[in-house]
């Protein structure tokens, strides 16, 4: 049991490596990350491109529950995080999220 101090140093400290984002104003309730946005998005690119999927549009559901990311450490990640990590790859012109008739998906580059 930590005193509340210590509490705060840590939070803090988490926050400063980017695995903590505070989701109110008065620092009562947070989300913590195993793995950063842009550590997802790299993995995501990484499959993306080791299996020659540039230019191949996905759906958010094949990305995170299809049988081709199975054996993949983002299968099955929350969606929030997800869009978090497409965003970054977004923002790198790697990737471009798209609305599709079913929902949201995400085109390859």
């Amino acid at each position: 049991k930590l005193p509340l101090e210590s509490i705060q140093v840590v939070l803090e400290e988490l926050r400063k490596n980017g695995n903590l984002e505070w989701l109110d104003k008065n620092k009562t309730s947070f989300l913590i990350m195993w793995r950063r946005p842009e550590e997802w998005a790299k993995l995501i690119y990484q499959w993306v491109s080791k299996n020659g999927l540039t230019n191949s549009v996905f759906t958010l559901y094949e990305l995170t529950s299809g049988d081709d990311t199975e054996n993949e450490e983002f299968h099955g990640l929350d969606e929030t995080m997800l869009l978090r990590a497409l965003q970054a790859l977004q923002q790198e012109h790697k990737a471009e999220i798209i609305t599709l008739d079913d929902g949201r998906g995400v085109k390859f580059f």
